[in-house]
């Protein structure tokens, strides 16, 4: 190895990052500008809070791990990290916010433990230099091979993931032509995250050195399926038991992590479903986590439970997409479920409606993304939870990208997010 690529993940879910030597590497850190976090997609740097806008631009430190994650490029390792300033986790890194989320899971008692699954389009381009669908007419739910996939690009993305030590548990065709999902196995929570960190970027990479592009937008394509990032969790108890459903049945700890999670519906959607775009995916009727609902094995439910087994018990949450940061989507359904748990909430009975016409639920996610932000902005207790400074800049940079998407037709909005997310 001859550089490394230190990396980090921002609040527009982009791997920041420089290669250096990695004899300088092995010294431990890495300066950046603050103000990385303040860079919008349009690469304008706006006043966002706690970046140092009005201070000078000051640097931040990224603290690598000891470890090193194997590349898929030749030649080079992965240092991935935690941000300081003035030796302290910087309140804008997602990883570090994790990280003390999970500590405080911890002196309850439970370990979370953490499964992704990522769902995303594949387009190519036409002979006018325009990304259209990824041409595959033979593609079904649930397909492998060449029917769904004629350009082997799941072939490559498997063989580097395996090289590299990213987990995947499975993959396949999804709902719709030319939509694939990529799950990755459970792990403590910040291992989890950094893997799907990684998968992301490293997927997407391989895609654009096959002349394709791979998209995690929630909703690319308005006539076809969305595409999701489902938070499946659990709680691993001192003797090591799960603790969703120890005894084959929920237990308080999970039905109290499920009302959490309802309360905090609304606010959730401007830390879970972070684009305008999102908001095309989360409708009513769809396998999306639209309706503040749950039960048991429902995919039309936003919680799904799953208690059948003691061992493999989890609870699935429905609701964020890939536009995410995945610390950040992990860390909000964490802390709701955490306070779920600390206020003793009541847990509202289970959906028995189909989820598609009929449902019981009253209350469901904001109409757009501006409502989500106004509606985490209200949400004080989960801002409290998640990090006050963390999303004030949240809601900075996001109502800043509403309004510089306002007006704009449906194909204007694909463009201007399709190359980076």
């Amino acid at each position: 190895m001859n550089r490394t690529r230190a990396i980090f993940c921002d609040l527009l879910n982009l791997p920041r990052g420089k290669y250096i030597p990695s004899d300088v590497a092995a010294k431990g850190s890495v300066n950046f500008a603050r103000a990385a976090f303040a860079v919008t997609y349009d690469r304008d740097l706006l006043p966002l809070p706690g970046s140092g806008f009005h201070d000078g631009l000051p640097d931040m430190e990224l603290r690598l791990d000891e470890e090193r994650r194997v590349a898929w490029q030749p030649g080079t390792e992965i240092a991935l990290g935690d941000i300081h300033v003035d030796n302290k986790p910087f309140d804008l890194c997602a990883r570090s916010q994790l990280k003390r989320t999970v500590e405080e899971w911890e002196s309850m008692g439970c370990t979370p433990m953490v499964g992704l699954e990522t769902e995303a389009y594949i387009f190519q381009r036409d002979s006018d230099g325009v990304w259209r669908p990824y041409d595959t007419p033979g593609a079904f739910v649930y397909g492998t091979g060449p029917e769904n996939d004629p350009r082997g690009l799941m072939d490559d993305i498997w063989e580097a993931a395996y090289a590299c030590g990213i987990p995947l548990e499975s993959a396949n065709g999804e709902y719709d032509n030319g939509q694939i999902e990529l799950t990755l196995r459970f792990d403590e929570a910040v291992k989890a995250c950094d893997d799907a960190f990684l998968m992301r970027v490293m997927a997407r990479e391989i895609a654009l050195k096959k002349g394709l592009m791979l998209s995690f937008m929630p909703k690319p394509i308005p006539d076809r399926g969305g595409s999701g990032l489902h938070i499946n969790f659990s709680f691993v108890g001192p003797n090591g038991e799960n603790n969703i459903a120890p005894n084959g049945k929920l237990s308080d700890t999970a039905k109290q992590s499920m009302a959490g999670l309802m309360h905090h519906h609304q606010g959730l959607a401007g830390l879970l479903a972070t684009t305008t775009n999102s908001y095309d995916r989360l409708t009513a009727g769809s396998m999306a986590g639209y309706w503040a609902n749950w039960a048991e094995d429902h995919r039309m439910v936003t919680v799904r439970s799953s208690s059948s087994s003691a061992k493999s018990a989890r609870l699935e949450h429905r609701m964020a997409d890939c536009s995410t940061n995945p610390y950040q989507a992990v860390t909000s359904v964490l802390q709701a479920a955490k306070l779920g748990v600390l206020n003793k909430m009541p847990l509202q009975p289970a959906e028995d409606l189909d989820g598609v016409e009929n449902v019981r639920a009253k209350h469901h996610v904001p109409a757009n993304l501006d409502k989500a932000l106004n509606a985490l902005d209200k949400d004080v207790q989960l801002r409290h939870a998640v990090g006050e400074t963390f999303c004030n800049a949240l809601l900075y940079l996001k109502r800043d990208e509403v309004n510089r998407l306002l007006g704009k037709s449906v194909d204007e909005v694909r463009d201007f997010y399709l190359p980076f997310i």
